[in-house]
């Protein structure tokens, strides 16, 4: 049962008795709805014209990460699933003052970015309630009905348990526990999600190897590639503004800048070649810029959108991944490893396992952890030597073919089909025996365990 503070602050009435504001439930989820937005399945499915999927429900993810924040392995998936229906991602609160709000904006292809807004100063058990409160209030004016729940993070098992999905999935993409700053309730957490769990999907065959014994439909979908959109970076594309002045040769790297970037090999590669100049593309986060290595040689340019990568992609001389090897690294796939070659640059990591596999062992990839062997890998596949690449070209070309997110997401969508299927089956079932038994439409105790019962015993 929700206090009579908690009420206060969900109708906006704790803003309006603090600041003087007027705060009503109605004004709690603000959104632009779409005109054409009706009642019935079909025509919601059909805003954008979509094309159908076989089961019709909507998809609420749960994300610890932001929509506008990097383009990765959550937006090329989730793009692609509002072809098929409604995508609503739902972002951790922002904090900050004022009364409690939800954003909910629609953004490309018809995804709705859902971001709940809270007060500073509350408890972890009141943010909680609050934002269950707000997911009731969503599925309520936007008209959710059969819907699936997508999982990003565990964190959010607390206030969505109590829904009733046609299939749980969790997209398992990093091993949120090794992260700096993870919460102390997340291994329980992600526990509980793996019991409730339908169907558990992994961003890399490593992290696949450590979860595949926790539930019994684990699938490995190592990161994709959007092949054409780098390509672009083959092409002579001009230089942007702020990386034209950098002199060559380029060592480049782009991803988000955390603990997981090696800094020591960083600094020490720019120490030892100070005619090689280093740009560093992206976000700082987690960690503080104070301590990141500072030379002439070494260049931080900031975010940049995905639109804008190929452009410095294509005027690097060689791509780095400079992971270092630690907790939070041991499990990851990086997505720049494919989108790196798709951009026809010669790469060299150090040695992240699933680099390493396949494509260290296949020739497409250089290794090397110290940095004389970072630096003479460099030296010999594209900075002073410039070996023929031909050969290797068409290698990294046949590889990548077989790969692409429109053939990863085609198939994790079947496999949701099926699950959702039979449980939207069952529950129809389920229905006529109530309607049977005289229910009138409300399940008896009994129609409820057995419902349970049949969900539980047909996951995929």
């Amino acid at each position: 049962m929700k206090s009579s503070r908690e009420l206060d602050l969900i109708n906006g009435q704790g803003a309006q008795q603090n600041k003087g504001q007027e705060g009503t439930a109605s004004n709690v989820l603000s959104f632009e709805r779409p005109a054409a937005a009706k009642k019935d399945d079909a025509a919601r499915l059909n805003w954008f014209g979509r094309k159908s999927a076989s089961v019709e429900a909507d998809l609420v993810c749960l994300s610890h990460l932001r929509w506008d924040f990097v383009f990765q392995r959550p937006q090329h998936l989730l793009l692609r699933c509002a072809r098929e229906r409604r995508v609503f991602f739902v972002e951790e609160p922002i904090f900050g003052e004022g009364a409690p709000r939800l954003d909910v904006s629609r953004r490309e292809e018809g995804v709705f970015v859902v971001v709940p807004h809270l007060p500073h100063g509350l408890d972890e058990a009141t943010v909680e309630r609050l934002q269950q409160a707000f997911i009731e209030q969503l599925f309520a004016q936007m008209e959710i009905h059969n819907h699936l729940l997508w999982y990003y993070t565990p964190m959010a098992i607390e206030w969505t348990r109590h829904l009733k999905p046609l299939a749980v999935i969790y997209d398992c993409m990093d091993e949120l526990s090794a992260f700096r700053n993870a919460p102390r309730a997340l291994r329980e957490r992600e526990a509980e999600l793996f019991r409730r769990a339908d169907l558990v999907f992994t961003g890399g065959q490593s992290l696949y190897e450590a979860k595949r014994d926790r539930h019994p439909n684990v699938y490995a979908f190592p990161s994709s590639i959007d092949r054409a959109h780098f390509a672009q970076a083959r092409e002579m594309l001009a230089d942007p503004q702020d990386q034209a002045t950098i002199p060559h040769p380029r060592l480049g790297f782009f991803g988000v800048i955390d603990e997981r970037l090696d800094v020591a090999l960083l600094d020490q590669i720019a120490e030892a070649r100070p005619d090689w100049h280093l740009v560093i593309i992206g976000p700082v986060v987690k960690i503080d810029e104070a301590d990141l290595p500072r030379r002439p040689n070494i260049h931080y340019l900031g975010g940049k959108t995905y639109k804008e990568l190929p452009d410095y992609i294509a005027n690097w001389d060689v791509a780095a991944l400079l992971f270092a090897r630690n907790d939070s690294t041991r499990y990851i796939s990086p997505t720049k490893t494919p989108e790196y070659l798709a951009a026809g640059k010669p790469v060299v990591s150090t040695s992240i396992r699933d680099v390493i596999r396949p494509y260290g062992e296949l020739g497409l990839v250089r290794i090397a952890d110290e940095a004389d062997d970072f630096i003479k890998a460099a030296a010999e596949i594209g900075m002073d030597e410039m070996v023929e690449r031909n050969e290797w070209l068409e290698k990294v070309d046949a590889f990548l073919a077989q790969n692409s997110w429109d053939r990863t997401w085609s198939h994790m969508s079947e496999l949701i089909e099926q699950v959702a299927g039979r449980h939207l089956a069952a529950r129809a079932q389920q229905g006529r025996g109530a309607a049977a038994g005289g229910g009138g439409g409300r399940q008896s105790s009994a129609a409820t365990a057995a419902h349970q019962a049949a969900y539980t015993a047909t996951g995929d």
